[in-house]
C-alpha cells in the first residue's frame, strides 16, 4: 500500500506537467512503467486508491444517466453582441460600486461540466442540465486528466469547467477514423460526455479547462480572481489568459484582443466572458430568474477576414466627434465585398497599432459597416496615422474631449446634415422622404442648420430646387407637418442627447415633459437604470447650453409638442417611485418594472431621497440596507404580486 501512494503521488504530478502545465519532466516510457506496476499492485492487492490514476481508463458503457441535483444553482449568462448592449452592463455595475473592476476571460465552446469534492477527493462530475439538476457523467469524466482526483481544500467544493476538445485533435481523430469523421469540435466534445460508453469519450481527447468556483462549503473567495488563482493551486486546469480591468476602455482592449488571438487558437472559443470582479458587488447585484446581474458574455457572431489598409480617412458625425475610416482592399466577407471600416477614435486606432500598409483583421456583423478589430502584420512601408488638429470637412479648430476629438464648428455641414438626418429617422422625428441627400441639398440651397430650419420650409423654397417634383414638395411638406406631434421619448432621442439611445429616451419620457427633463439633477438622472455619470453629464449640459433651450422654443413655436405616453390612473403603483433589489422567483426584473410602470409607478434602479417603496427579493444587499436607514417602506415578493393584482 506504502508503494501504491507513492506511485499515485509521482504518477499524478507527472500527469499534471503533462497534461496541465503542458510541460513535461519525464518521457511517455517512464511514465508507461510506474503506471504499469502500479496497476499490477492493484491487481494482486484488489484495492483501487481514491487519487489513482487507472481511474481514468474508459471502463465498461453505463446503462444511462442518473441525474443529479447541484449543491449551488450553475446559472446561464445573458449576452451582449453590440457596443450599447456590453456599455449598459458596464453601467449597471458601476451603479451598484463606483470602483468596481472586472475581469475578462475566454468563453469556450463546449460543453459545461461540474466537478463535486468531498474532505479533498473527487467524488462526483455532471452536465449542466437545466442549472438545476444535471446528468451524472462521472466515467466519462474520469477519462479527461486536465483535473485533479484528491485536492487540498477538505470542504464541499464544486468547480466549474468546459469539456473541450482541441482542434488538433479533432483533425488527428479525423485522419485515424476518415470513414465516421467529427464535423465540429464543440458537437464532438459534447457527443463525448455524454456518451454511454466512455471508451468513446477516452478515444476523443477531451480536455476540462476550469474558469469558475460555483461553490465552497467553508471559507468562500472574495473575488474571480481568487477563485482562478485556487483552481490552480489545487491543479486545475485553466486558460492562462485573464486579465482585470480597472475600466472600460481596459475591458473593451481584453475583448479586442481575445477577438483577434482566438483565430490563432487550437482551442474553440465564440466570444469573452465579463464579470464583475468582488463577491461583494456579486451579493448586491444578484441574479435574474436566468442569468447572474454581474457577468454577461460578449458573443462574436461575424465574420472576420484579412485585408490592407490603404488609407485613413476622418468622418465627422452629428455630434462633431471625429471618427477614423480605414479605406481598405476590397475583401469578400460575410456576403458583401468590403472597401470601408470603422476604427472608435483616435486612441482605439493606435491601440490596435493601425498604420496605413498594414494588415489589418476585420469584422463585418448584422449587416452594420466593419470596423477593424486590429493589426495583424506591418510592412517596411506602414505609416502611422496623424491625429488630425483641423476638422478635415471645414478646417475648424478640433477640440480634444476624453477619448474623442470634436470640430468646434456647429454649422459644419457633414454635422449638420448627419444630425439633421438623425433627427428625419424613422426612430426619432420619423420625416418620411427626408434622406440625406434631401438635406444635403437643402444645407446648399436652403441654408438649411437647425431642426427647426426644417418646418421654416415653404413650398416656393423647394420649387426650383434639382429633383424636387411638385409631389416631392408636397410629401415631404406633409411628413414634416406630421411630425410635430411625437412620443416625447421619441423626441428625446430625436434631438440627438450625446449618450442618449432609445432605451435612455424612455426612462427620460416617464417624467412626461421636456421642461420636467431639463429640470432634472444629477441625482434624479443616476438614478436611472440606464443612465451612468457621463451620459447625466451630457444631459445637464444638453439643457444648459444657450442655443439648445434656443433650440427647444424655436421648435416650439413651429408647433412641435411632443406628448408623453399616458400611465395608468389610480393604478396599483400611481404617485410610487419604486427600487427593485435581489432575486424574484416569479419574474425578471425588467418584466417587473414594465408591470409598475403599466400599474402608474416609476421604476427606479437606485434608492434615493425620492424613492417611495423597495421591493425586496431573494439575496437583496446594500440597496435594502439603504432603504431600511431611510425609512422607505419595503414589501417582499409575496407582497408585491399581491400589489399587482390590485
Amino acid at each position: 500500500m506504502e508503494r501504491m501512494h507513492e506511485l499515485c503521488e509521482i504518477l499524478n504530478r507527472w500527469a499534471y506537467e503533462y497534461y496541465v502545465l503542458d510541460n513535461p519532466s519525464v518521457s511517455d516510457g517512464e511514465y508507461d512503467k510506474l503506471y504499469d506496476e502500479l496497476r499490477e499492485l492493484e491487481r494482486e492487492s484488489g484495492v483501487v486508491l481514491p487519487q489513482s490514476p487507472t481511474r481514468r481508463v474508459g471502463g465498461e458503457p453505463v446503462k444511462g444517466f442518473e441525474h443529479h441535483t447541484h449543491i449551488a444553482r450553475l446559472y446561464s449568462l445573458d449576452k451582449a453582441v453590440t457596443e450599447d448592449e456590453l456599455s449598459a452592463f458596464f453601467t449597471r455595475v458601476r451603479k451598484t460600486d463606483p470602483d468596481a473592476d472586472f475581469t475578462v476571460e475566454y468563453k469556450y465552446d463546449g460543453l459545461t461540466i461540474c466537478l463535486t469534492y468531498e474532505s479533498g477527493e473527487f467524488v462526483r462530475a455532471t452536465t449542466r442540465g437545466n442549472g438545476v439538476e444535471g446528468e451524472d457523467v462521472t466515467a466519462q469524466a474520469l477519462t479527461v486528466k486536465t483535473f485533479p482526483l484528491t485536492i487540498s481544500y477538505r470542504g464541499t467544493l464544486e468547480v466549474r469547467g468546459e469539456a473541450v476538445m482541441r482542434l488538433s485533435a479533432l483533425a488527428e481523430y479525423n485522419r485515424e477514423h476518415p470513414d465516421e469523421p467529427l464535423k465540429n469540435a464543440r458537437n464532438a466534445a459534447a457527443g463525448a460526455i455524454r456518451n454511454l460508453d466512455p471508451k468513446t469519450t477516452a478515444s476523443r481527447k477531451l480536455e476540462i479547462l476550469f474558469y469558475d468556483v460555483n461553490y465552497m462549503s467553508e471559507n468562500p473567495l472574495p473575488s474571480q480572481e481568487e477563485a482562478v488563482a485556487f483552481l490552480k493551486r489545487e491543479g486545475f486546469k485553466t486558460f492562462p489568459y485573464f486579465k482585470v480591468c480597472p475600466d472600460y476602455d481596459a475591458v473593451r482592449a481584453a475583448i479586442d484582443e481575445i477577438e483577434v488571438e482566438r483565430k490563432r487558437m487550437d482551442v474553440l472559443t465564440d466570444g469573452a466572458v465579463i464579470k464583475a470582479n468582488k463577491e461583494a458587488v456579486r451579493a448586491e447585484m444578484g441574479y435574474t430568474d436566468k442569468f447572474p446581474r454581474w457577468a454577461i458574455a460578449y458573443k462574436f457572431e461575424a465574420e472576420e477576414a484579412e485585408t490592407t489598409v490603404e488609407q485613413v480617412v476622418w468622418q465627422v458625425g452629428r455630434t462633431g466627434k471625429l471618427t477614423p475610416l480605414a479605406i481598405v482592399r476590397p475583401v469578400e466577407l460575410a456576403g458583401a465585398t468590403v472597401r470601408r471600416a470603422t476604427l472608435n477614435n483616435y486612441g482605439d486606432l493606435t491601440r490596435k497599432d493601425v498604420k496605413v500598409g498594414s494588415r489589418v483583421l476585420v469584422r463585418r456583423s448584422n449587416e452594420v459597416i466593419p470596423e477593424i478589430l486590429g493589426a495583424v502584420s506591418h510592412t517596411e512601408g506602414s505609416v502611422p496615422v496623424e491625429k488630425p488638429v483641423r476638422c478635415p470637412a471645414c478646417g475648424s479648430e478640433v477640440k480634444e474631449t476624453g477619448a474623442n476629438l470634436f470640430c468646434t464648428n456647429r454649422d459644419c455641414k457633414p454635422r449638420v446634415v448627419q444630425k439633421l438626418t438623425h433627427y428625419c429617422s424613422k426612430n426619432a422625428a420619423d420625416v418620411e422622404g427626408m434622406s440625406e441627400a434631401t438635406i444635403a441639398v437643402l444645407y446648399e440651397a436652403c441654408a438649411v442648420r437647425r431642426f427647426s430650419d426644417l418646418y421654416a420650409l415653404r413650398a416656393e423654397d423647394l420649387t426650383n430646387l434639382e429633383g424636387f417634383k411638385e409631389k416631392k414638395i408636397s410629401n415631404l411638406l406633409g411628413a414634416l407637418e406630421k411630425s410635430k406631434t411625437l412620443p416625447l421619448d421619441r423626441f428625446l432621442y430625436a434631438i440627438g442627447i450625446d449618450g442618449i439611445g432609445r432605451v435612455a429616451a424612455r426612462d427620460l419620457a416617464a417624467f412626461g415633459s421636456v421642461e420636467k427633463v431639463a429640470a432634472l439633477s444629477a441625482e434624479d438622472l443616476l438614478a436611472l437604470e440606464n443612465i451612468g455619470e457621463i451620459t447625466a453629464n451630457s444631459v445637464r449640459d444638453y439643457f444648459s447650453d444657450p442655443e439648445n433651450v434656443s433650440e427647444l422654443e424655436r421648435l416650439k413655436n413651429a408647433g412641435v409638442s411632443p406628448y408623453a405616453k399616458a400611465r395608468r390612473v389610480g393604478g396599483a403603483f400611481a404617485g410610487e417611485s419604486v427600487v427593485l433589489t435581489g432575486g424574484l422567483n416569479s419574474m425578471s426584473r425588467p418584466e417587473a418594472q414594465r408591470l409598475i410602470e403599466e400599474a402608474g409607478g416609476t421604476a427606479q434602479s437606485s434608492v434615493t431621497s425620492k424613492t417611495t417603496l423597495v421591493v425586496a427579493g431573494e439575496s437583496a444587499g446594500g440597496k435594502l440596507e439603504k432603504a431600511k436607514k431611510l425609512g422607505i417602506r419595503i414589501v417582499g415578493e409575496e407582497e408585491f404580486l399581491a400589489l399587482l393584482k390590485r
